[in-house]
């Protein structure tokens, strides 16, 4: 099979049996336990580990996907290599905000398996759905149902 060839919706279809996504912005972050904190996203929001590249409890890297697009990308926290620039922001320092159609549903999932909720779910003036909550790791995650604004035509 050519990994190059582009399926009928305009994405790579990489690898036999899946999909590439289309291009995207995937924020990433450093973590004391980074398995832990994989087991944790997936389990109390619905991220879907897509890989775990790592030996033992280290991990090099990770993809998290979100099932209603994007995702994040996560590694164990690990010392900057003789002549690198340091990591910019260490465990417990990242903080995002995920749309999903279903914030209620979201909020019950997560609180019952364990999540901090830092806030309770409420309506913003600008007709958003939201709540938010900490992983153990000490991240900030804001659910919420605002996709953002239009963007500008390009006409």
């Amino acid at each position: 099979m050519d990994t190059d060839d582009t399926g009928t919706d305009g994405t790579s279809t990489g690898a036999p049996g899946g999909t590439t996504p289309p291009p995207q912005v995937w924020p990433s972050l450093r973590a004391r336990d980074a398995r832990a904190l994989i087991r944790f996203l997936s389990e109390a929001f619905g991220f879907e580990e897509v890989v775990a590249y790592g030996e033992g409890e280290f991990v090099a890297h990770a993809e998290l996907a979100w099932p209603e697009g994007g995702g994040v990308m996560l590694g164990s926290d690990r010392p900057t290599p003789e002549g690198g620039e340091p990591w910019p922001g260490g465990p417990g320092t990242f903080s995002a905000y995920v749309v999903t159609a279903d914030p209620d549903a979201l909020h019950a999932r997560a609180l019952a398996a364990g999540a901090r909720i830092t806030t309770a779910p409420f309506d913003t003036d600008y007709g958003s759905r939201d709540f938010a909550a900490a992983d153990p790791e000490g991240n900030h995650w804001y659910f919420g149902t605002y996709p953002g604004a239009p963007r500008p035509s390009t006409d």
